[in-house]
């Protein structure tokens, strides 16, 4: 099969493998190791073991925030607000009190209209008023009065699970949030790093594998799904992401020692690969991306990924089969259906090395 068309990145999945709620530890999830001929089944707890000592281990230390907000309209009709980013840029801001946001149902909100945000006590928390239709379904939305938002989103605001897990516990708002959450900003949960505790980081450094942190904040690059049959004329949107000096030298010194870089998460592949991209070399900064990984992409950077299952026909299931192999991928997510493993944000996870021979010459 043609693998530019999203239909070559389809699979069956029943629905009881889709986790409605984490494992009873996070480092208790299983993990699929994708070898070149044969697959292993491990706990995510055996990582530092299936890993090399010398290996570095990047990290995605975003943290989600409590971005999915409930409301009505002035006609009475119910609505849920995404807010996404600030409307001014992509990164977080406090102060900020016109953001971008997506809205269901959508179609028949229209700019001037007031939206009452309801408090998780029921009372109104604030007023939201659409300021702007954008083109491509979003709207811009401010908050009128004087409560700053990060006040409005605790008193508000729910961690946006994604719409396919329908668990509204406390413990899974608590688990939809890695252990290392630092920098706010995300929509959406780095998802393979939802598996460490700090026990397990701590096992990982006595392995003597090194651990660095960027910060990618998720947005709708990362989850909107491919509307068009060719994957090529998919558009991502950007999302805003931040990589230190001390990471960069990190990475730099792991390359020119020959060790292998291992990237938690599809994110940090987007930001590494997606930096290199743009500069010619691994640049420290504060950058967008809205690099859309594809078959043929020339990997630079990164040797291993450890990352979860994703959803049939989405950009992440296209970007591990750039880094793997089609193939080998759906393969491997066959042979992981058939052996019961849990798919999606609270799912398994499976750790894949470089396809030299499906990405060229590093």
């Amino acid at each position: 099969m043609d693998e530019r068309l999203a239909s070559a990145y389809e699979y069956d999945l029943p629905r009881t493998l889709i986790a409605q709620a984490p494992a009873s530890r996070r480092d208790a999830a299983r993990l699929l190791v994708v070898g070149e001929e044969a697959l292993e089944d491990r706990q995510f707890a055996e990582l530092p073991g299936v890993l090399c000592p010398g290996d570095l281990l990047v990290l995605n230390e975003t943290r989600v925030i409590a971005a999915r907000l409930q409301g009505r309209r002035e006609s009475g009709g119910r609505v849920e607000i995404l807010l996404l980013h600030p409307a001014a840029g992509l990164r977080y801001d406090a102060t900020a009190t016109t953001w971008t946001a997506l809205l269901r149902p959508a179609r028949r909100i229209r700019e001037g209209e007031r939206i009452a945000v309801a408090g998780r006590d029921g009372c109104v928390a604030c007023v939201a008023l659409v300021t702007t239709i954008r083109e491509d379904g979003l709207r811009d939305i401010r908050f009128e009065g004087d409560v700053p938002v990060p006040a409005i989103l605790a008193r508000a605001g729910r961690l946006p699970l994604p719409p396919y897990v329908h668990n509204e516990s406390d413990e899974a708002q608590e688990r939809y949030q890695t252990v290392f959450a630092r920098v706010p900003g995300s929509v959406a949960a780095p998802t393979a790093a939802l598996h460490f505790t700090a026990d397990l980081l701590a096992a990982v450094e006595r392995r003597g594998i090194g651990i660095v942190k960027l910060t990618l904040d998720v947005g709708l690059g990362t989850f909107r799904p491919m509307q068009s049959e060719r994957i090529d004329e998919h558009r991502m949107h950007a999302e805003r992401y931040t990589i230190s000096p001390a990471t960069i030298a990190a990475i730099e010194l792991a390359r020119r020692e020959k060790r292998r870089i291992v990237a938690v998460g599809t994110t940090v592949v987007r930001a590494l690969e997606g930096n290199v991209a743009a500069h010619g070399a691994l640049k420290a900064g504060e950058f967008e991306t809205s690099l859309f990984i594809r078959p043929g992409f020339n990997f630079r950077v990164v040797d291993v990924l450890v990352t979860n299952f994703h959803l049939p026909r989405s950009t992440l299931l296209v970007l591990v089969s750039a880094f793997a192999g089609r193939q080998r991928v759906l393969s491997a997510y066959r042979a992981a259906v058939e052996r019961g493993y849990r798919f999606f944000s609270f799912g398994d996870a499976m750790l894949l090395r470089a396809n030299a021979t499906e990405q060229g010459t590093r």
